[in-house]
């Protein structure tokens, strides 16, 4: 229920509430007359916030389908069509550039307490982003790149594969928290939306009403604050994508009843092949470690 009303309701019901306030001021019919909005009596008051509740759930229901398209979409994930795959070419070199920049600075000797201080953001903040040649032309696809691209690569594990099925082997605790952050990007990555949306709206409403414009420059901004919110979440959502791996790496083992490595040398082979598995490259000959009580058994070979 959390989740349905913070990621779904709130974005659709900010969004329905907007489009009306528009519509009850006569921005689409010229001059906007903003003390029309409010309601005049109660039972008026009651009849809007119906309206509002309604409209939000039934456009909630619609959009639930397309929740990881609309983070997709923001991650910079435009190749489908020429147009925006040249924007998106563009605004690829401009993440690189700033790469670049960040790698100069964290590279460059320290002169004094300033420039350490500096070179330590700059560090900070390259960890927070994917390897220069699989940038993405967005903050927010970076930042959720770093973590698809890592967390399970140190380990011999193809990050991408076997995600959803080391999730599942997390701890309730662990559980609770990446629900909690995921929650939290879906709903800024949404309200981010419904301002862009409420943008649009005002630009078809008020492009004849100059004094009106405001609306269009505070639904930007708070578009904006919300992106940048999406990015921050983000960011903690890769760090606690590497935490899982680091913690439960071995439990995926247990779950498919493998033998656990005895090192880190055997580890990264024995996860590499597994990765091989996920993939589709099935190989014969891997020896099982079934659990029988409190101890395992010897393996067994397939």
């Amino acid at each position: 229920m959390r989740r349905v009303l913070a990621v779904h309701f709130a974005p659709c019901a900010l969004f329905v509430a907007g489009v009306l306030a528009l519509v009850r001021a006569g921005s689409f019919s010229g001059g906007s007359d903003w003390a029309a909005v409010w309601p005049q009596s109660p039972s008026e008051t009651l009849g809007t916030l119906v309206t509002i509740a309604f409209c939000a759930a039934l456009l909630g229901l619609l959009l639930q389908p397309f929740q990881v398209r609309a983070v997709r979409v923001l991650e910079g994930y435009w190749d489908r069509w020429s147009l925006t795959a040249r924007l998106a070419g563009m605004l690829v070199r401009v993440q690189r550039r700033r790469w670049q920049a960040l790698r100069r600075r964290a590279d460059q000797p320290p002169a004094g307490e300033a420039e350490l201080r500096v070179g330590a953001d700059a560090h900070r903040r390259l960890a927070a982003h994917p390897p220069v040649e699989v940038l993405l032309p967005t903050a927010l696809g970076n930042a959720l790149r770093a973590g698809e691209l890592s967390a399970g690569e140190r380990y011999g594990l193809t990050t991408l594969t076997s995600w959803p099925r080391i999730f599942l082997q997390v701890s309730d605790r662990m559980a609770e928290v990446l629900r909690s952050t995921r929650d939290a990007l879906d709903s800024a990555v949404n309200l981010c939306w419904a301002f862009l949306a409420l943008t649009g709206m005002g630009v078809v409403a008020l492009y004849d009403d100059p004094s009106a414009w405001w609306w269009c420059g505070a639904c930007l901004v708070l578009a904006a604050v919300s992106y940048k919110g999406a990015v921050i979440v983000a960011q903690a959502y890769s760090g606690l994508m590497h935490l899982v791996y680091d913690l439960h790496r071995f439990d995926l083992l247990d779950a498919l009843h493998y033998p656990l490595p005895e090192d880190r040398e055997s580890e990264e082979a024995v996860f590499a092949e597994l990765s091989d598995e996920f993939d589709g490259n099935r190989r014969r000959g891997r020896s099982y470690g079934h659990v029988s009580g409190p101890g395992r058994k010897d393996a067994t070979e397939n």
